[in-house]
């Protein structure tokens, strides 16, 4: 488990060259990400964000 603002892994574990594929995701996509956590938060469905290719 990952926190999204921080990218601190918070549970389980992760090779190193997949933590920084993970950590370049979210960098690209923090802003579709925060927007996922406001709608969660106020009780609405989040929208997909587009895996990495």
């Amino acid at each position: 488990m990952l926190s999204f603002l921080d990218g601190v892994l918070l549970e389980g574990s992760l090779p190193r060259a997949k933590m920084k594929l993970v950590e370049a995701w979210m960098e690209l996509h923090r802003d579709e990400l925060l927007a996922n956590w406001e709608l969660t938060v106020s009780g609405q469905h989040p929208f997909k964000i587009d895996p990495l290719k």
